[in-house]
């Protein structure tokens, strides 16, 4: 059965809102060329003095060929090498970029200052819809799910990807 490339969502998380926040949603928008989302925290946590309900990210998923292209250029930055570990056993893959500059097409700009972002890829076979459907949906069966090996040649076989040690 074939694999399919559902998904790919690139995360910025600083933390605060304000002035950091705006700064990461304008780099997500020129690098993607989609308008972000905030993320907002689900917990409250005294240590960094964020509540349930602020927002400390941002996020833009991006599916079919914008999605594809955007994944060729974010594993360019990181030379088409990623960990194994990068992978669950779910056939999700998540790297992360240390620099935006790093980025193919990006220039640095001041106002932004140093940024780095986290790319997560979700694979898919076709059929998956039953399990998210909202009337009559279904346990996805074992063989419609994408397994770590299938989802590492996947990667290998279609964006050149190798395996760091």
């Amino acid at each position: 059965m074939e694999i399919l490339l559902d998904k790919v969502t690139v995360n910025i998380g600083v933390g605060a809102g304000g002035e950091p926040l705006e700064n990461a949603k304008e780099l997500l928008k020129r690098l993607t060329g989609s308008k972000p989302v905030e993320t907002l925290a689900k917990t409250r946590n005294p240590t960094f003095k964020t509540r349930k309900g602020d927002p400390i990210g941002t996020k833009v998923t991006l599916r079919g060929t914008s999605a594809s292209e955007f994944l060729k250029k974010a594993l360019d930055a990181r030379d088409f090498k990623v960990a194994e570990r990068s992978f669950d056993k779910g056939g999700t893959m998540s790297f992360g970029v240390k620099e935006y500059i790093e980025f193919p097409g990006a220039k640095y700009d001041p106002k932004i200052g140093m940024l780095g972002f986290d790319v997560c890829v979700t694979l898919k076979k076709p059929g998956v819809r039953i399990s998210r459907r909202r009337i009559a949906s279904r346990k996805l069966p074992a063989k419609q799910r994408v397994s770590k090996p299938e989802a590492i040649t996947f990667m290998q076989k279609n964006y050149k990807l190798e395996l760091e040690q």
